[in-house]
């Protein structure tokens, strides 16, 4: 018989945690009598997080006597007791490989669905003091789970639970735990695991792009090679051209993708690939108030120089198999990526409908834009002196494809603008750092990039690309913690190399991982939050 061992609660606060402040309600302890266990919560309960916890289907969160029993063996820890991992139900039974996603229960007066495992981020780790946790408990098929209140009611430690019907598919929550953190993934389950009706939406969403993902483009080189200027060319006052080829013809880029440039002692940036497919390469620079290496560029190159470029990359690119209409909205140099767009569509005489629209206070490629609007014979374009407005895009169809690129602020104000429309499918590129992940951090003030203080003398050196800084590894112990030192945007949720929200590409050289993940990403990726430099390398971050 199961049973409701422990109803634990507890009220979010703020904890120090490595100098930054988290917002955390994982600290819970027991409560004696009936507690109302309402739509969002119990009573005298919360959550700090509501993006990763808390919200209708991750209501109450349940862990298991018997987990407990492990951790206590495996961990030689004897001070776990109930609520030390966060949970509100301490519970005798129903272990994460019998109980199903989609199963009900009754507790007292209350009846629960279970909804999705545990989200696997950092805070069970500082809560019990061991940073391994969020890894250890996919590893070792121990999650926990989360319910959603399907009735309302009282309930107390010492009540019995009665299962009142069993979730279709009888996929356990070990089971879809492991669908999505562990290697070797079942396609047949991830599609059953969609059948289930009462499955979280982020863990659909989930489900749904690694059972669409495409297989990954492996670059065409790794590292940087040399390749040779062979145009440069005054688009404006303010932006350059650079036509780039090698001593043999170079592998077709996918229309959207950038490049990297790398040049001594002057930095490393990403330029998108303004160029037709196939052929030599194209990039297009906007010289910057105080861009050194746009200044550089600008100044110096002339044709039969060389620069050291990293092969194409990026999943900004034109779904070139499908045949739904296409929106590209550009502003300023974000013209870039999409005059390769357009430059595909052309060249393989596309019948889809097409969109463009850029805004913009020069010319620059407004000729070379036009020639191949009028090649496509179901294409049309609107070129805009000022700002975009939802006015602008009425009548864009909602079944279109967006692809949005310029500046951070645009590209936000036009997702929301295409979304009124009804366009759900809109695509951006931000060539900068992205915008930061990092769950429960309050307080955060945005700080340019900086050297780490001290700057670190030892070590190899670490170039964040987007960030534009280049320091040493020092004695930080991942490529995480010293980008945090440094300032530098990231993303991260478990920091064990679990849930991989800090994967980021390898342009160059080598890492190792102090902590193996669970998963490791592609050949050129890696999870910063547990490796660190072996050799001098690129991070495209």
């Amino acid at each position: 018989m199961a049973t409701l061992v422990s109803l634990n609660v507890g009220m979010p606060k703020d904890v120090d945690w490595q100098g930054k402040t988290v917002h955390t309600g994982i600290w819970k302890s027991p409560v004696d009598g009936a507690r109302m266990v309402r739509r969002l919560n119990i009573d005298g309960d919360g959550q700090g997080d509501k993006g990763g916890h808390g919200g209708e289907n991750r209501a109450v969160l349940v862990y298991q006597l018997d987990s407990y029993r492990h951790w206590r063996h495996h961990l030689g820890r004897d001070d776990l007791t109930p609520g030390s991992f966060g949970e509100n139900f301490t519970v005798e039974g129903l272990g994460d490989d019998e109980v199903n996603i989609g199963d009900r229960y009754r507790i007292g007066e209350a009846e629960f669905e279970v909804t999705q495992p545990r989200v696997t981020c950092f805070r069970v780790g500082m809560r019990l003091g061991e940073p391994r946790m969020p890894s250890l408990l996919v590893s070792h098929r121990r999650p926990g789970f989360y319910l959603r209140v399907i009735q309302e009611g009282r309930l107390r430690a010492g009540d019995e639970i009665v299962r009142t019907r069993v979730g279709p598919e009888r996929l356990s929550v070990a089971t879809v735990d492991g669908l999505l953190y562990l290697p070797n993934k079942d396609r047949e389950l991830l599609r059953r695991a969609l059948d289930v009706p009462a499955l979280s939406k982020g863990w659909v969403g989930s489900f749904e792009e690694l059972l669409a993902a495409p297989a990954p483009v492996v670059p065409a080189w790794a590292g940087f090679r040399d390749l040779h200027v062979t145009d440069v060319t005054h688009e404006s006052d303010t932006v350059l051209s650079i036509g780039l080829a090698g001593d043999e013809p170079l592998p077709a880029a996918l229309p959207g993708q950038y490049l990297t440039v790398q040049v001594p002692d002057v930095g490393v940036r990403n330029y998108s690939l303004s160029s037709a497919p196939g052929g030599d390469y194209r990039i297009s620079v906007k010289r910057e108030s105080h861009g050194l290496m746009s200044g550089h560029l600008h100044r110096t190159l002339r044709p039969g120089a060389t620069l050291a470029v990293a092969a194409p990359r990026g999943e900004f690119v034109l779904d070139t198999d499908a045949d739904t209409p296409v929106v590209l909205l550009s502003a300023g140099i974000g013209i870039t990526p999409v005059l390769a767009m357009l430059h595909h569509l052309a060249a393989t005489g596309s019948a889809r409908r097409v969109w463009w629209v850029h805004t913009t206070r020069g010319t620059a490629f407004a000729a070379e834009a036009q020639a191949l609007i009028d090649r496509l014979p179901n294409a049309r374009a609107q070129v805009v002196q000022g700002h975009l407005d939802a006015k602008t895009l009425a009548g864009l169809p909602a079944d279109a494809t967006a692809y949005v690129c310029g500046p951070t602020s645009f590209m936000a104000d036009m997702t929301v603008a295409l979304r009124g429309l009804g366009i759900v499918d809109v695509r951006t590129e931000a060539f900068g750092a992205r915008s930061a992940i990092n769950p429960g951090i309050t307080g955060a003030v945005h700080t340019e990039p900086h050297q780490p203080a001290p700057p670190p003398d030892t070590g190899p050196r670490v170039t964040f690309a987007r960030s534009g800084l280049t320091t040493r590894v020092g004695d930080h112990s991942s490529v995480l913690a010293l980008a945090e030192a440094c300032d530098v945007p990231t993303r991260w949720s478990c920091r064990t190399g679990v849930c991989h929200t800090c994967v980021t590409p390898v342009l160059a050289g080598t890492l190792t991982y102090t902590q193996e993940p669970l998963e490791r990403p592609g050949d050129d990726e890696v999870l910063i939050c547990c490796a660190r430099p072996e050799t001098d390398v690129v991070l495209d971050l």
